[in-house]
Protein backbone atom coordinates (compact mmCIF):
# COMPACT_ATOMS: atom_id res chain seq x y z
CA UNK A 1 0.00 0.00 0.00
CA UNK A 2 0.81 3.45 -0.49
CA UNK A 3 3.01 4.95 2.29
CA UNK A 4 0.98 7.94 2.39
CA UNK A 5 -2.75 6.14 1.85
CA UNK A 6 -1.34 3.76 4.81
CA UNK A 7 -0.68 6.82 6.77
CA UNK A 8 -4.70 7.92 6.00
CA UNK A 9 -6.24 5.31 6.95
CA UNK A 10 -3.89 5.09 10.59
CA UNK A 11 -4.80 8.41 11.06
CA UNK A 12 -8.82 8.11 9.99
CA UNK A 13 -11.24 7.93 13.07
CA UNK A 14 -14.88 7.09 12.59
CA UNK A 15 -16.49 9.21 15.28
CA UNK A 16 -19.89 8.50 14.60
CA UNK A 17 -21.02 5.11 12.33
CA UNK A 18 -24.57 5.49 11.54
CA UNK A 19 -27.06 3.43 13.62
CA UNK A 20 -28.51 2.05 10.98
CA UNK A 21 -26.79 -0.77 8.72
CA UNK A 22 -26.88 -1.09 4.72
CA UNK A 23 -30.27 -2.41 3.12
CA UNK A 24 -30.17 -5.83 1.84
CA UNK A 25 -32.74 -5.00 -0.86
CA UNK A 26 -32.49 -1.42 -1.74
CA UNK A 27 -30.38 1.71 -1.47
CA UNK A 28 -29.05 3.09 0.96
CA UNK A 29 -27.73 7.17 1.10
CA UNK A 30 -25.79 8.07 4.08
CA UNK A 31 -24.57 11.32 5.12
CA UNK A 32 -21.00 11.97 5.88
CA UNK A 33 -19.65 15.23 7.86
CA UNK A 34 -16.01 14.53 7.06
CA UNK A 35 -13.81 17.37 9.82
CA UNK A 36 -10.17 17.64 8.53
CA UNK A 37 -7.21 20.27 9.76
CA UNK A 38 -6.58 22.56 6.96
CA UNK A 39 -3.25 21.32 5.92
CA UNK A 40 -1.69 25.30 5.93
CA UNK A 41 -2.54 24.71 9.49
CA UNK A 42 -1.03 21.41 9.93
CA UNK A 43 2.08 23.11 8.10
CA UNK A 44 1.92 26.06 10.44
CA UNK A 45 2.21 24.83 13.85
CA UNK A 46 2.89 28.71 15.15
CA UNK A 47 -0.35 29.38 13.92
CA UNK A 48 -2.67 30.46 17.26
CA UNK A 49 -6.20 29.78 16.08
CA UNK A 50 -7.42 26.38 15.52
CA UNK A 51 -9.63 25.66 12.57
CA UNK A 52 -11.31 22.87 11.32
CA UNK A 53 -12.34 22.09 7.24
CA UNK A 54 -16.41 20.62 7.28
CA UNK A 55 -16.99 18.70 4.07
CA UNK A 56 -20.49 17.06 3.98
CA UNK A 57 -22.21 14.88 1.02
CA UNK A 58 -23.75 11.75 0.42
CA UNK A 59 -22.58 8.42 -0.10
CA UNK A 60 -25.05 6.54 -2.37
CA UNK A 61 -24.95 2.50 -1.54
CA UNK A 62 -26.57 0.80 -4.11
CA UNK A 63 -28.38 -2.34 -3.75
CA UNK A 64 -25.84 -5.01 -3.10
CA UNK A 65 -25.46 -7.76 -5.47
CA UNK A 66 -25.06 -11.92 -5.06
CA UNK A 67 -21.67 -12.17 -7.60
CA UNK A 68 -19.03 -15.23 -8.03
CA UNK A 69 -15.43 -14.68 -8.64
CA UNK A 70 -16.29 -16.29 -12.80
CA UNK A 71 -19.20 -13.11 -12.84
CA UNK A 72 -16.64 -10.89 -11.76
CA UNK A 73 -13.98 -12.22 -13.67
CA UNK A 74 -16.20 -11.12 -16.92
CA UNK A 75 -17.19 -7.77 -15.80
CA UNK A 76 -14.16 -6.55 -14.59
CA UNK A 77 -10.73 -6.10 -16.06
CA UNK A 78 -8.31 -7.90 -14.53
CA UNK A 79 -4.53 -8.32 -14.49
CA UNK A 80 -2.58 -11.04 -14.94
CA UNK A 81 -1.96 -11.87 -11.44
CA UNK A 82 -5.91 -11.96 -10.77
CA UNK A 83 -6.64 -13.87 -13.48
CA UNK A 84 -3.91 -16.43 -11.85
CA UNK A 85 -5.76 -15.98 -8.86
CA UNK A 86 -8.72 -16.83 -10.65
CA UNK A 87 -7.38 -19.62 -12.29
CA UNK A 88 -6.41 -20.96 -8.79
CA UNK A 89 -10.16 -20.80 -7.42
CA UNK A 90 -11.26 -22.70 -10.35
CA UNK A 91 -8.64 -25.53 -9.42
CA UNK A 92 -10.20 -25.29 -6.29
CA UNK A 93 -14.24 -25.61 -6.68
CA UNK A 94 -14.76 -22.41 -5.68
CA UNK A 95 -15.38 -20.01 -8.79
CA UNK A 96 -19.21 -20.37 -7.96
CA UNK A 97 -18.72 -19.23 -4.70
CA UNK A 98 -21.14 -16.93 -3.98
CA UNK A 99 -20.28 -13.40 -2.31
CA UNK A 100 -21.48 -10.02 -1.86
CA UNK A 101 -20.85 -6.82 -3.82
CA UNK A 102 -21.41 -3.35 -2.67
CA UNK A 103 -21.01 -0.61 -5.17
CA UNK A 104 -21.08 3.31 -3.88
CA UNK A 105 -20.95 5.93 -5.41
CA UNK A 106 -20.05 10.11 -3.89
CA UNK A 107 -22.23 13.19 -3.74
CA UNK A 108 -20.22 16.08 -2.02
CA UNK A 109 -22.60 18.66 -0.79
CA UNK A 110 -20.48 21.71 0.69
CA UNK A 111 -17.36 22.80 2.66
CA UNK A 112 -17.12 25.64 4.96
CA UNK A 113 -13.98 26.57 7.49
CA UNK A 114 -15.05 26.34 11.04
CA UNK A 115 -12.85 28.67 13.76
CA UNK A 116 -12.70 25.72 16.19
CA UNK A 117 -10.10 22.58 17.43
CA UNK A 118 -11.79 19.52 14.34
CA UNK A 119 -12.03 17.30 17.20
CA UNK A 120 -14.73 19.71 18.96
CA UNK A 121 -16.26 20.21 15.74
CA UNK A 122 -16.61 16.31 15.08
CA UNK A 123 -18.10 15.94 18.66
CA UNK A 124 -20.81 18.61 17.93
CA UNK A 125 -21.88 17.56 15.01
CA UNK A 126 -21.95 13.85 16.77
CA UNK A 127 -24.27 15.56 19.37
CA UNK A 128 -26.53 16.76 17.24
CA UNK A 129 -26.88 13.80 15.31
CA UNK A 130 -27.58 11.82 18.56
CA UNK A 131 -30.39 14.74 19.59
CA UNK A 132 -31.98 14.46 15.85
CA UNK A 133 -31.99 11.04 16.23
CA UNK A 134 -30.57 10.91 12.20
CA UNK A 135 -29.54 6.92 12.04
CA UNK A 136 -28.26 7.56 8.35
CA UNK A 137 -25.60 10.20 9.23
CA UNK A 138 -22.01 9.83 9.96
CA UNK A 139 -19.10 12.21 11.28
CA UNK A 140 -15.66 11.36 10.32
CA UNK A 141 -12.01 13.04 11.23
CA UNK A 142 -9.62 12.75 8.36
CA UNK A 143 -6.85 13.69 6.88
CA UNK A 144 -7.45 17.03 4.95
CA UNK A 145 -5.03 16.27 1.90
CA UNK A 146 -6.09 12.90 1.34
CA UNK A 147 -9.85 13.36 2.81
CA UNK A 148 -11.05 10.88 -0.36
CA UNK A 149 -8.84 8.54 1.16
CA UNK A 150 -10.27 9.04 4.92
CA UNK A 151 -13.86 8.65 2.88
CA UNK A 152 -13.23 5.03 1.54
CA UNK A 153 -11.76 4.20 5.03
CA UNK A 154 -15.08 5.17 6.93
CA UNK A 155 -16.79 2.96 3.46
CA UNK A 156 -15.22 0.12 4.20
CA UNK A 157 -15.74 0.28 8.03
CA UNK A 158 -19.48 0.36 7.02
CA UNK A 159 -19.13 -2.45 4.64
CA UNK A 160 -17.70 -4.41 7.26
CA UNK A 161 -20.62 -3.47 9.90
CA UNK A 162 -23.14 -4.19 6.89
CA UNK A 163 -21.87 -7.42 5.88
CA UNK A 164 -23.13 -10.10 8.18
CA UNK A 165 -26.79 -8.41 8.32
CA UNK A 166 -26.98 -8.41 4.73
CA UNK A 167 -25.39 -12.01 4.58
CA UNK A 168 -28.20 -13.57 6.49
CA UNK A 169 -30.65 -11.71 5.38
CA UNK A 170 -29.62 -13.12 1.58
CA UNK A 171 -29.44 -16.34 3.12
CA UNK A 172 -32.83 -16.62 4.62
CA UNK A 173 -34.43 -15.76 0.92
CA UNK A 174 -32.66 -18.09 -0.79
CA UNK A 175 -30.96 -15.59 -2.83
CA UNK A 176 -27.50 -16.93 -1.74
CA UNK A 177 -28.65 -20.16 -3.49
CA UNK A 178 -26.24 -21.32 -6.91
CA UNK A 179 -27.85 -22.66 -9.50
CA UNK A 180 -25.87 -23.52 -12.59
CA UNK A 181 -23.20 -20.97 -11.55
CA UNK A 182 -25.73 -18.09 -10.97
CA UNK A 183 -26.94 -17.13 -7.80
CA UNK A 184 -30.74 -17.24 -7.18
CA UNK A 185 -30.07 -13.26 -6.20
CA UNK A 186 -29.26 -12.60 -10.16
CA UNK A 187 -31.95 -14.78 -11.69
CA UNK A 188 -34.62 -12.65 -9.60
CA UNK A 189 -32.61 -9.55 -10.67
CA UNK A 190 -32.69 -10.26 -14.13
CA UNK A 191 -36.49 -11.40 -14.07
CA UNK A 192 -37.14 -8.01 -12.84
CA UNK A 193 -35.32 -6.30 -15.34
CA UNK A 194 -37.02 -7.87 -18.12
CA UNK A 195 -40.24 -6.29 -16.57
CA UNK A 196 -38.56 -2.92 -16.35
CA UNK A 197 -37.54 -3.26 -19.97
CA UNK A 198 -40.70 -3.80 -21.20
CA UNK A 199 -42.40 -1.10 -19.08
CA UNK A 200 -40.17 1.22 -20.77
CA UNK A 201 -38.51 2.01 -17.02
CA UNK A 202 -34.65 0.07 -18.35
CA UNK A 203 -32.47 0.47 -20.80
CA UNK A 204 -32.36 -2.72 -22.35
CA UNK A 205 -28.47 -2.47 -23.46
CA UNK A 206 -27.97 -2.85 -19.28
CA UNK A 207 -29.89 -5.75 -19.21
CA UNK A 208 -28.45 -7.58 -22.37
CA UNK A 209 -25.11 -6.28 -20.51
CA UNK A 210 -26.06 -8.41 -17.36
CA UNK A 211 -27.33 -11.44 -19.29
CA UNK A 212 -23.92 -11.87 -21.02
CA UNK A 213 -22.04 -11.17 -17.81
CA UNK A 214 -23.78 -14.57 -16.36
CA UNK A 215 -23.46 -16.07 -19.92
CA UNK A 216 -27.20 -16.31 -20.23
CA UNK A 217 -28.59 -14.88 -22.87
CA UNK A 218 -29.61 -17.67 -24.49
CA UNK A 219 -31.54 -18.88 -21.59
CA UNK A 220 -33.31 -15.66 -21.76
CA UNK A 221 -33.35 -14.64 -25.17
CA UNK A 222 -37.09 -15.46 -25.88
CA UNK A 223 -38.05 -13.41 -22.76
CA UNK A 224 -35.69 -10.67 -23.41
CA UNK A 225 -37.35 -10.29 -27.03
CA UNK A 226 -40.75 -10.50 -25.81
CA UNK A 227 -39.90 -7.81 -23.28
CA UNK A 228 -38.43 -5.44 -26.02
CA UNK A 229 -41.56 -5.91 -28.38
CA UNK A 230 -43.55 -4.98 -25.37
CA UNK A 231 -41.61 -2.13 -24.95
CA UNK A 232 -42.35 -1.14 -28.64
CA UNK A 233 -45.92 -1.80 -28.01
CA UNK A 234 -46.16 0.23 -25.01
CA UNK A 235 -44.41 3.66 -26.75
CA UNK A 236 -46.65 3.14 -29.80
Amino acid sequence: MNPEHLKVLLNTVVVKMPIQKLASFGTTVVTYNMVTRPLSQVLDTDKRTEEAVLRRGKVKAERPKIVTPQFLSRTVGFGEDAQEFMRELIRRGQADDAGILYTYSNEPLEMEIISSRPEDVAERISNRIDRESQPLEAVILGVDELWDVSLMKFIFDLTNSSGPENAADFMRSGRMKIDNGVPMDARLRIEESLRQVQHGNLDPVVLHKELESWQLFDEYQDQFFRALKGRRLTRS
